[in-house]
This record gives structure tokens, C-alpha cells and sequence, in this order.
């Protein structure tokens, strides 16, 4: 089953959000063209490329809030996938513009959730939709508390 569609408005106070006027949520919105060794022999992307992308949006993201990964590392946290969810709509191809679309979503004591919908950028269609979920860990590889930082961004990200 399809989702309903995306229907961006960028935010003018927060030029890289936009608000989905179906959902009436707000996401973080990175831009990145595919690549053509992004592509497969069928020559569309190939299907593990959107955790990439997933990535790319979730690290734009942290850097668009002053709080790159580099940061979180250097402060003695890690936050390891533990669970991913993928949904596919409709393939891209060699140089397609795409936007991700990134919000901070579900937030525990020590596990945190990004949702991700990536969209053709010229026609706004779903190309899939997502999660990641992951567990904050110290060095040591131990399961410890979300850090105040990534917390507060949680509560900072526009809810809708």
C-alpha cells in the first residue's frame, strides 16, 4: 500500500525544514543526487544504497543542529543501529535528485529512533520511507542513557 503523498512547505524560519501538509510533521530536508555506482545491473539503486542515505539525512541533520557525530564520539557516546525498517515505493536511477527527509522520533532512556521518507526531488514522490533505531552505548560497548545534547535536540526538533 502506498503512503499518501509528500506534500513539502519549506519552513521559513527553518529554511532546511519542511512540513508535510498530509501529516502535518516537520523533517529535516538534506539534498544528494544518486551516483552511478549507486546504481545495480537493472540500473536503479540498488536496495541497501537508502541505508546510506538514511545516513547521509541523519547526519546532516546532527550537523545542521551543531552536534555532528565527531561530537557525540568525542564525548564518549556511540549510538549503533539495533533495528532498521525499509519500505520501497518506487526505484531512483543514475542522477536523480532526491531529498531526505529526517526527523528525531521516538526518544528512551537509552534507545532513540530516526524516521526517514526520501522523496524524488522534481515530483515530491515517495521513493521509501523508514527508521533506524539505535542504542546509546559508551566506549566499552555498555548500554548507558541518551547524552543531555542529543536529548535536548529531541526537544528542540519542531514537533510539527
Amino acid at each position: 500500500m502506498r503512503p499518501k503523498p509528500f506534500i513539502p512547505e519549506i519552513l521559513a524560519d527553518h529554511p532546511s525544514h519542511v512540513k508535510d501538509l498530509n501529516s502535518g510533521l516537520t523533517w529535516h530536508r538534506s539534498q544528494m543526487r544518486t551516483l552511478y555506482v549507486d546504481t545495480d545491473r537493472s540500473q536503479v539503486v540498488y536496495h541497501a544504497n537508502y541505508l546510506r542515505y538514511f545516513e547521509f539525512g541523519r547526519a546532516e541533520l546532527m550537523r545542521d543542529y551543531k552536534y555532528p557525530y565527531k561530537q557525540i564520539e568525542a564525548s564518549g557516546y556511540v549510538y549503533p543501529i539495533i533495528k532498521i525498517e525499509l519500505n520501497y515505493y518506487t526505484p531512483l536511477f543514475y542522477d536523480d535528485l532526491m531529498h531526505v527527509h529526517t526527523r528525531p522520533s521516538t526518544l528512551e532512556l537509552v534507545k532513540l529512533q530516526f524516521d526517514y521518507v526520501i522523496t524524488r526531488a522534481e515530483d515530491n514522490e515517495i521513493i521509501c520511507t523508514g527508521f533506524t533505531r539505535h542504542c546509546a552505548v559508551n566506549e566499552k560497548g555498555i548500554p548507558v542513557e541518551v547524552d543531555a545534547r542529543t536529548v535536548k535536540l529531541w526537544e528542540q526538533f519542531p514537533a510539527s
